[in-house]
């Protein structure tokens, strides 16, 4: 069959930056998903991307679809013919329906019936005849943001200047928003000109000639490179951000690394809001000398080529020239600040409407903090720090400095709270309460600080539910779910044994009672929430669903119990006694699913050796289980039972003709399952 390349790029105005990945990679899963439904064969699909296109070259693709027959089976014999062998109606219906006769029916019999059974020949189209199509595709691209333009009803990520559909040599007509395809691009904005193409196998080439690097990952290798030559010439450290990375690949088409410096009085200032600067607001790579020390000069990724380096070097000193002053400023500024005034201006400022004020958020903090200080057994020195920690945390918010870069919340907080006189364990917290900040940050590392943090969050998730703010889809404005995952994770790492249910009663305690959810409607929510979050994050350790899933059962517990108990499963699963002792297990959960009432098992009522071998044996493990062992010695003392289990089966029956001996025989079996339960509702496992 004969092949020809395909090339689609769509030309728009310069898009975000932080949209282009995904962007790119949903128009190349789309596209392979596509081909896969017309049954179009291809050898590859290469997808490219600038801050001024989207585009992709199908290599290898089929000039058309392949010829197929197809057998399609309709009503049974009895149904398609008479006793006199006439065709029925049903039968003429059918193979109408397939374009085709009743004198092409054959029968064939199926799980003991004959059925009406005809192939047809279905004709390949040609490639060139579903191409167009690619406009729909174009079209269901999504957006975390779009915009329209002009008389269009089309909304879309940026404006559309040019499209290109190419196939071979030949263009494929459609039109997006009055752009009708060609066989021409435009190149680098500055740099560039118009391109006309007459084969896709020469896009990446002719591209390149006209200044667009169109390949992102050649283009980040090239940042890479400069930024490393950079380095060496200059015998500095060039810390490159790898976030800042793909956001600067994504700002340029053709990229030349360069420097420039700054004054070296600027260095007072902190190094956070240096690199913050230059980082958030400029996207420059910060320079440091071989000891780990902040220099004055910073590297930019111009887009263009080296021609008048000097010149936009000087252009970018002055810029951040005008930024550092700025900083100093308010660095200044601050100094003049009182923490108690800056608390005051806290009882003005709304949180949010339903909520209420950030003084209001803290007073809210400070009861659940202390809640949780002494559920967790911290020193009288650790509380008092905490209480301090958790009435100052938010007033860093009312400086200039963090007006002014709001990235720098908590981290200018501890330093001017160590400016002030607070204690270096307050001043700690203060920048730790909002850690986790992102899913690759660390969690608190102090005491104080991890019991901030777990308050804070907790507020913030108790809040927003109570008012109905729950996220949903891809919805999580105040970023809940981040906030959840970062509980969970404090605890993991903390060790700390208080459970989820623990945590969301004692933030129910400090919630003013004028939410709109109703209060055990309000927890059930805020539970199964964290419950799904701890699941996430047991998916992303590896762990088994059905091992998730009867671990998460019953109540959440403790969330660095649910991971060693995770881990206790996944280690035995293996064992050749698992399959076994899990379905032993599993029968007394089962069993005990028919107690109607719960009362105390009364020894004397047993009538064989096997129930009081059963009872005695469970008695003993239940009183090491009660001694709070770890949770690899709570399961295998439980799987200890499961000879004694098949025992007791092989020679009782629970469901006794005599009501009483039942109830007694159901009263065991409730009372050992819900140990069992205690570790995980074993009867969710699949064991084969």
């Amino acid at each position: 069959m004969n092949k020809r390349d395909l090339l689609l790029e769509i030309g728009l105005e310069e898009m975000p930056a932080r949209f282009i990945p995904a962007s790119i990679k949903a128009l190349k899963e789309k596209m392979e998903a596509w081909l896969i439904e017309k049954q179009l064969g291809y050898t590859s699909v290469h997808a490219f991307s600038s801050p001024r296109r989207l585009a992709l070259v199908v290599a290898g693709l089929d000039e058309s679809q392949k010829d197929m027959e197809e057998e399609a089976k309709g009503p049974a014999k009895r149904i398609a013919q008479n006793e006199g062998g006439e065709w029925s109606k049903a039968a003429a219906g059918f193979t109408r329906g397939q374009g085709l006769t009743v004198d092409d029916i054959y029968f064939k019999e199926i799980n003991g019936v004959e059925y009406a059974h005809v192939k047809k020949f279905i004709k390949g189209k040609q490639t060139s005849e579903l191409l167009p199509e690619l406009k729909e595709l174009i079209l269901s691209l999504t957006f975390p943001k779009n915009m329209r333009w002009a008389n269009n009803d089309l909304r879309y990520i940026r404006p559309i200047k040019w499209l290109i559909a190419l196939f071979g040599e030949e263009i494929i007509p459609f039109s997006i928003a009055n752009v009708e395809t060609s066989n021409k691009s435009l190149g680098h904005r500055f740099l560039g000109g118009e391109i006309v193409f007459h084969n896709p196998f020469d896009y990446e080439k002719k591209m390149l000639a006209q200044y667009v690097m169109v390949n992102a990952i050649e283009r980040k290798e090239a940042i890479v490179s400069q930024i490393k030559k950079l380095e060496e010439e200059n015998n500095w450290v060039i810390p490159i951000d790898a976030d800042l990375l793909d956001e600067v690949t994504n700002l340029v088409e053709y990229p030349t690394a360069l420097f420039g410096t700054f004054e070296e009085s600027f260095l007072e200032l902190p190094t956070e809001v240096l690199i913050t600067s230059m980082k958030e607001h400029q996207r420059y790579f910060p320079v440091k000398s071989k000891e780990g020390m902040l220099l004055p000069f910073f590297v930019t990724v111009r887009n263009g080529d080296h021609q008048h380096l000097d010149k936009v070097a000087k252009g970018n000193e002055k810029v951040l020239r005008a930024r550092l002053a700025d900083a100093a400023f308010f660095y200044k500024e601050d100094q003049k600040l009182v923490i108690d005034d800056l608390l005051k201006k806290l009882e003005t400022i709304v949180y949010h409407e339903e909520i209420g004020t950030l003084a209001e958020k803290v007073a809210r903090v400070r009861v659940i903090a202390a809640s949780l200080s002494e559920k967790l057994d911290l020193t009288t020195e650790e509380q008092q720090d905490v209480d301090r920690a958790a009435q100052i945390a938010k007033f860093d918010l009312v400086t200039n400095m963090v007006y002014e870069f709001p990235e720098l919340q908590g981290l200018m907080g501890e330093r001017y709270a160590l400016q002030k006189g607070e204690k270096k364990a307050v001043a700690v917290a203060i920048n730790e309460h909002y850690m986790p900040r992102h899913a690759e940050d660390e969690t608190a590392k102090s005491n104080v600080g991890a019991v901030l943090a777990l308050a804070e969050k907790l507020d913030t998730i108790v809040s927003f539910f109570s008012i109905g703010m729950v996220p949903t889809g891809s919805q999580d404005p105040y970023a809940l779910r981040r906030q959840a995952t970062g509980i969970v994770q404090t605890l993991i790492d903390k060790n700390w044994s208080i459970s989820i249910e623990n945590l969301v009663e004692l933030t129910m305690e400090a919630m003013p009672h004028t939410s709109k959810v109703a209060g055990q409607e309000l927890v059930d929510s805020v539970l199964s929430f964290f419950k799904l979050r701890v699941k996430h994050i047991l998916q992303e350790k590896g762990i088994r669903y059905d091992m998730i899933d009867a671990i998460l059962a019953e109540k959440i517990g403790g969330a660095a119990s649910v991971l060693r108990k995770a881990k206790v499963l996944e280690l035995r699963k293996s064992n050749a006694d698992f399959k076994e002792g899990i379905e032993a297990l599993s029968r007394i959960i089962n069993i005990s699913n028919k107690a109607k009432t719960i009362s105390s098992v009364d020894p004397s009522l047993f009538e064989n050796e096997f129930e009081h071998e059963l009872y005695n044996r469970f008695t003993a493990v239940k009183e090491k289980i009660n001694t709070e062992i770890n949770e690899e010695a709570y399961f295998d003392l439980l799987f200890s039972l499961k000879d004694v289990i098949s025992a007791y089966f092989g020679h009782t029956m629970v469901m006794a003709d005599e009501e009483k001996i039942k109830e007694n025989r159901l009263n065991l079996m409730v009372e050992v399952a819900s140990y069992i339960k205690g570790f995980a509702s074993v009867n969710e496992i699949i064991v084969k």
